[in-house]
């Protein structure tokens, strides 16, 4: 049986509060419908109010944190504390984000994807103004994904605009960068997801080394205890040409895989 995109109505009936009802929903449509991307297995729910992950696969052990939005997938995806954040990417912690929009008076998944916990960089995170003195939990600083600095490889959709994609493709698109949980460096793994956002921005299959010298004065203002910018770009397309994200034509050019 293919995935079902409807979301369980009857299941929340007896919750009045909009934001229970729709986190009930969510949170049973994911084990019902979604596969885990990295070994193919069921996922399952953790018990609730568990700090880490809402979801997790017993075949691999990933783990997996569900946020949904209606309507549409915005830039800017609220997260929780910003220190506990920096502390799970400074610690290679984070999880796998499981990020969902949905149609709330057809109560239809329209958009469902996977981030893969190995593209989790301080570059993807955005620190939140602390809460006013006149907040429950005043002087509480929150943070953002920020989903437009996570590389199109980062973002594996199972559900794009209501197309379901095939499963081989989706564990296909998962392999192709899990070398970069090899990567227990935070600054070398950033280095290499600015690499991937800039081959993105060039929207090119075939691309030269002067096209990401382009990027070089936006690099060198992320990166500014490196001086040798150009080189670190060199370093980073030979470590993707090695891993298999990108072929190597000769001659400075490059084409991606």
């Amino acid at each position: 049986m293919g995935m079902r995109l409807e979301l369980d109505r009857h299941i929340a009936d007896r919750y009045k509060s909009p934001s229970q009802r729709v986190r009930v929903l969510t949170e049973a449509w994911v084990p019902s419908q979604v596969f885990c991307p990295s070994c193919g297995l069921n996922i399952i729910k953790f018990e609730n109010n568990r700090p880490v992950a809402d979801f997790y696969c017993r075949g691999c052990e990933e783990q997996f944190e569900l946020k949904s939005k209606q309507r549409t997938l915005a830039d800017r995806i609220i997260d929780g504390a910003y220190r506990t954040m920096m502390s799970k990417l400074n610690n290679n912690e984070a999880p796998n984000f499981f990020l969902m929009s949905y149609e709330p008076l057809q109560l239809g998944v329209t958009n469902f994807l996977v981030i893969p916990k190995h593209f989790f960089v301080p570059q993807i995170i955005e620190k939140r103004q602390p809460l006013s003195q006149n907040a429950r939990r005043a002087g509480w600083v929150g943070c953002n994904i920020l989903l437009q600095n996570v590389p199109l490889a980062g973002r594996i959709f199972f559900v794009e605009n209501k197309l379901i994609r095939p499963k081989e493709e989706i564990m296909r698109n998962w392999r192709k960068t899990v070398f970069l949980s090899e990567e227990k460096e935070i600054k070398n793994k950033g280095w290499i997801v600015d690499i991937m956002g800039c081959i993105d921005r060039l929207k090119k299959k075939e691309f030269n080394l002067k096209d990401l010298y382009a990027f070089e004065e936006g690099l060198s203002k992320k990166h500014v205890d490196n001086f040798h910018i150009k080189d670190k770009i060199r370093q980073q397309l030979q470590f993707l040409r090695d891993k298999g994200y990108l072929e190597f034509l000769g001659q400075g050019r490059y084409r991606l895989l």
